[in-house]
């Protein structure tokens, strides 16, 4: 993730002279339980944005990154990857290209939620329809209670890139994302064994009392990761 957020925020720099910071804060994994209402509830959340702000009348409006219709007919992602490695050492060897010569195809299959990972594709579509035309309703619905019609995608890509909202959200990010305080509080006696373990395999590495056996899952000072053991 640090690779990837690193190297998108070059390229909206690229794109969209920004030379400061780009995102609001540093990447943060969040852990989402094995319960069908947390998974299907942060698949919502993906689609949904720009609908509820009030920004598009329809997840399949958004002008951005979005993979809602690849959802809907079970097509890759595609895009273009172009290697700045590949372009600054040509420069260096004074040669001139081309805004493609060092550009490569890429393709991202999105995976099925792993609670839904048994349906078939037919299936899936149609829970994917079913929640993006729920999402559309209540869009319209909100609208037509406020009188405020969304700006729609035209105007959305005619922004400044710079501007800023006058009232920005922030909120802080949960612990994990659970359906029910069962699942939220397990995972937090999980993470508090975790972390007790952790902090003490580092006290066993640091005076040699004892081989250190950090959990897995971590990452120990100086040591190689630990991987997570099989289910």
């Amino acid at each position: 993730m640090r690779y990837l957020d690193g190297n998108l925020a070059k390229e909206a720099g690229r794109l969209h002279d920004w030379h400061e910071k780009f995102w609001g804060r540093r990447y943060h994994s969040i852990h989402v339980t094995d319960e069908e209402a947390a998974q299907v509830a942060r698949l919502r959340y993906l689609l949904e944005h720009g609908c509820k702000e009030d920004l598009v009348r329809s997840p399949l409006d958004w002008p951005g990154a979005r993979g809602t219709r690849a959802l809907l007919d079970g097509r890759p992602v595609t895009g273009v990857w172009i290697s700045r490695t590949a372009e600054r050492d040509a420069r260096r060897r004074g040669e001139a290209f081309g805004k493609y010569d060092y550009a490569e195809a890429e393709s991202l299959e999105l995976a099925p939620l792993p609670c839904w990972a048994h349906l078939s594709f037919q299936e899936y579509r149609k829970r994917v329809q079913a929640m993006v035309k729920e999402i559309e309703r209540e869009a319209r619905a909100r609208q037509a209670e406020t009188g405020r019609a969304p700006l729609g995608r035209r105007r959305i890509l005619r922004l400044d890139p710079h501007g800023r909202p006058d009232r920005p959200k922030r909120s802080p990010a949960p612990a994990c994302h659970a359906a029910t305080k069962a699942a939220r509080q397990s995972f937090r006696y999980a993470y508090a064994e975790f972390h007790a373990a952790f902090r003490q395999a580092a006290e066993d590495l640091k005076t040699g009392a004892r081989p250190p056996e950090f959990p897995p899952g971590s990452f120990p000072p100086g040591l190689p990761y630990v991987p997570c053991r099989p289910p």
